[in-house]
């Protein structure tokens, strides 16, 4: 195993499509789904330690997250927070994580983690993760692991690929589409050209940056001279003027859809990404066979339900729930939800928190 490998966990998100849960001021990575779990920033660091030493995993997040971080994970050194001032999307940040390392070992090798992702078969994924390092330590690609479809699901993005889904060996990507509709993604899925895009990404950190200046010179140049900054203090101005000025853009668009570089590794360990309360709710059905979803505090009395999401906070509230279908009923400190559970309905539901009087819930 090459001394050269890094993990990034990028936890920088607000994850809207899980208010009123996540909140800007306590975002998705950071809760907890009950209350003697991890929250999922937590779940990826305990992954990531199985894998690195921790003096080779940094964490991406917003500086306004910083106090969170330490809270759930007292262990990490701040030298291994990396701070974005503001949210920019995957591009920016997996450029300022790669600087960062490139500062530390010029032949430094990252492994790129979004804090989010549920991981089912974890001895496999371990064994996958070390194959894709030692690939991209041997070979000059971007590579991403792409997850073989177990059904035409319209949450992920998919990435076609030359030479077919089902070999060991990486396989050079063609083509990506984000989020197909699902008829679409059926298509994909009997094609047997297609995978999942994982969003989980491994590649010599002078090797993105290079097709980075290459193909999206609009976030580079803002760092040019970056390597010139002696001190934290000038390094953190540096920093700050470059997410001012960057464009937000993900990863995808910025490099993945441009490059010929791209390369996927076929993978199967049982991978979700859990991006919305809808995702987890399917995630749940398939682990569990069940589609009820409850965490409630207090007491409770639940009748003909099917396929809903029931939390609650207050353990003095008595929640009592009768014939209720496919539906979100969430109870905070401060809000009470009550929306069907599938992300468009949501989204155009809480679309109004961005008006003025309602802000402080956002």
């Amino acid at each position: 195993m090459s001394d050269h490998n890094y993990c990034i966990i990028l936890a920088g998100g607000v994850g809207a499509r899980f208010w009123p849960l996540s909140r800007e001021s306590r975002p998705k990575q950071f809760i907890k789904t009950h209350e003697d779990s991890d929250s999922f920033v937590q779940r990826a660091y305990k992954r990531a330690v199985k894998l690195f030493d921790p003096d080779r995993i940094y964490i991406v997040t917003l500086s306004r997250y910083q106090e969170l971080l330490r809270e759930q994970l007292p262990l990490v050194d701040d030298a291994h927070i990396i701070l974005e001032p503001y949210g920019r999307n995957t591009a920016p940040a997996i450029l300022h994580s790669a600087y960062v390392l490139l500062k530390k070992d010029p032949d430094a090798i990252m492994s790129i983690f979004p804090a989010d992702h549920a991981i089912g078969k974890e001895l496999i994924f371990i064994k996958t993760v070390q194959k894709a390092q030692e690939y991209v330590r041997e070979h000059d690609v971007l590579l991403t692991l792409g997850i073989v479809p177990e059904r035409p699901d319209t949450n992920f993005g998919y990435v076609q690929v030359s030479g077919g889904t089902y070999g060991g060996d990486p396989v050079k990507a063609k083509t990506f589409t984000e989020k197909p509709g699902k008829e679409l993604a059926q298509v994909f899925i009997d094609s047997g050209e297609f995978l999942w895009n994982s969003g989980i990404f491994f590649w010599k950190a002078g090797l993105i940056v290079s097709e980075m200046e290459k193909l999206c010179p609009e976030i580079t140049m803002l760092w040019r001279g970056w390597e010139k900054k002696r001190t934290p203090q000038s390094f953190v101005r540096f920093v700050e003027r470059a997410y001012t000025e960057s464009p937000k853009i993900s990863i995808d668009y910025a490099v993945l859809e441009k490059s010929d570089k791209v390369w996927v590794l076929p993978s199967k360990f049982g991978w979700d990404d859990l991006g919305s309360f809808e995702a987890f709710s399917d995630y749940v059905y398939r682990a569990t066979r069940t589609r009820k979803v409850h965490s409630l505090a207090g007491p409770s009395i639940l009748k003909d339900l099917e396929g809903d999401i029931l939390y609650n906070s207050d353990p003095h509230k008595l929640v009592v729930i009768n014939g209720l279908k496919d539906y979100l009923v969430i109870n905070t400190d401060d809000v009470l939800l009550i929306c069907p559970k599938d992300d468009a309905t949501l989204q155009s539901t809480i679309s109004e928190l961005s008006t003025p009087k309602l802000k402080g819930f956002k």
